[in-house]
């Protein structure tokens, strides 16, 4: 059976702020045993553009 985490990011103007947040949140989960295994886009804005999203990890129970 698997164990699923999710954690919302917030992208920031011109993906600033996230490029290096994402990052670190999965080296994060990485080292406590999680494995990332995608993302769902969570809010966007009129144009497509991806405004917040979820990242989702997973580990055997």
């Amino acid at each position: 059976m698997k164990q699923y985490e999710y954690v919302s990011v917030h992208i920031g103007k011109l993906f600033g702020t996230a490029s290096k947040e994402y990052r670190e949140i999965i080296n994060d989960y990485a080292a406590k045993g999680w494995r990332y295994v995608g993302f769902i886009p969570t809010n966007m804005n009129d144009y497509g553009k991806l405004k917040d999203m979820d990242l989702i990890f997973e580990k055997d129970c």
